[in-house]
């Protein structure tokens, strides 16, 4: 007969982990897998480890019978509904996680704790940690906010595109910038380091000499000088259904950052079923997210079509349309507006997503039509739009840029 030898004990680290991922029905459990004799009374957490569990537990909690674990079981709100016991909550949850970690606890609590109508109180909205998707909720919740709550909401909002703006526009500013300087060309470049080297080799490789082993360059293509006024004209259409939040954020604040820049004219243009062109309002984003109504269904087509108005120089123009595609209008006529863009020579970009939220839902029939027209439909993230703003001025192929640069294009 084969003695059983005993399980091995888990060090305290290992077992207090446990503990805290399965809950307060596990106590006993974890206890005696560390070796202790009278796991009953032993507790595997210190202070701040219960203070965390209760915080935990207060969303995430678990059902238990007869102290056995049974899994997640039917969830039920242990937060009271009262602001001044939620904030609390909340500033636990920001003392003893980071900030990313704080923001899927808030976006869970929302979520399956109904705790929406507590953000119209404004010592909830103190609370809160400040981020993209919280924004969104507040946008969705504008329109029901009593007066007390609407300004503190603006304040939430601010904090979140101020940050949003430190982070995006030195890096947008330049890089569109040094696009728009290097995209006029000349064949009588002024100084040495106006040339272009790479286009004048090749424009000049008939010009070899094997003796020499040289080029010689006949034709100099070089960078023009810089000019001071309107070199392209930038016009996104933000859809402002209810999944595209995130999206909306970002665009409005990027849309703020290109308008202030001299050699751009800058449009913004939300749409759902209705179209509202925010071109006025782009020095505030915040006055411009608060004039966004997120929601409702969507009319792509009747968005291009008054986009297409505002297209005086077509190849000097780049339209960003920013959708998820799931069209509520005409579907063909969408196509053959974005057709008639592109054969006018507009630089169409279509992005699925403008966010760091991972891979979107879109509808996949409508993204391949358009990649059909050489128009690829994708998701771009935050850091990576001004380096494609950069590469439509400087008349790149989007199709190879989408390629080099994105990996969830369609």
């Amino acid at each position: 007969m084969t003695n059983r030898s005993e399980p091995t004990p888990l060090l305290p680290e290992r077992a207090r982990r446990w503990r805290l991922v399965l809950g307060e029905a596990a106590e006993n459990a974890c206890a005696a897998a560390t070796g202790a004799t009278t796991p009953a009374t032993g507790t595997v957490l210190n202070r701040d480890d219960a203070r965390i569990d209760a915080a935990l537990a207060a969303l995430y909690n678990y059902s238990d019978t007869g102290g056995r674990l049974r899994g997640p079981g039917k969830r039920s709100a242990s937060l009271d509904s009262s602001a001044p016991t939620v904030a609390r909550w909340l500033g636990d949850i920001r003392t003893y996680f980071p900030s990313s970690v704080v923001r899927v606890i808030q976006h869970d609590a929302l979520t399956r704790l109904n705790l929406t109508t507590l953000l119209l109180e404004p010592e909830m909205m103190d609370a809160v940690e400040p981020d993209v998707h919280l924004v969104g909720t507040l946008l969705a919740l504008k329109d029901v906010m009593p007066e007390s709550a609407r300004e503190t909401a603006r304040t939430v909002v601010r904090r979140v595109v101020n940050d949003l703006e430190r982070k995006l526009a030195h890096h947008t500013r330049s890089t569109v910038q040094g696009a728009l300087d290097r995209s006029a060309r000349t064949t009588r470049p002024r100084r040495v380091s106006d040339i272009d080297w790479d286009r004048t080799i090749r424009r000049n490789l008939q010009h070899y000499l094997p003796e020499h082993r040289t080029i010689v360059p006949q034709t100099l293509v070089g960078y023009a000088r810089r000019s001071r006024g309107v070199q392209r004209d930038v016009i996104l259409a933000v859809d402002q259904s209810g999944s595209m939040a995130s999206s909306v954020v970002y665009a409005s604040v990027f849309s703020a950052v290109l308008a202030s820049l001299r050699t751009l004219r800058t449009s913004l243009v939300v749409f759902d079923t209705a179209v509202v062109d925010l071109t006025d309002q782009l020095s505030g984003p915040v006055d411009v997210l608060f004039g966004t109504q997120l929601g409702g269904g969507t009319d792509i087509n009747r968005a291009i079509a008054y986009c297409q108005g505002l297209i005086t120089r077509p190849a000097n123009s780049i339209f960003v349309l920013i959708s998820d595609l799931y069209e509520g209008g005409i579907r063909e006529e969408m196509l053959r507006r974005v057709a008639e863009m592109t054969a006018a020579g507009v630089q169409v970009i279509v992005l699925l997503a403008l966010s760091d939220d991972g891979a979107p839902a879109y509808h996949h029939d409508n993204a391949a039509a358009l990649a059909a027209l050489g128009v690829p439909a994708f998701a771009c993230t935050p850091d990576k739009f001004p380096d494609l703003m950069a590469a439509a001025i400087q008349g790149q192929s989007l199709t190879a840029w989408v390629e080099q640069n994105i990996y969830d294009a369609s």
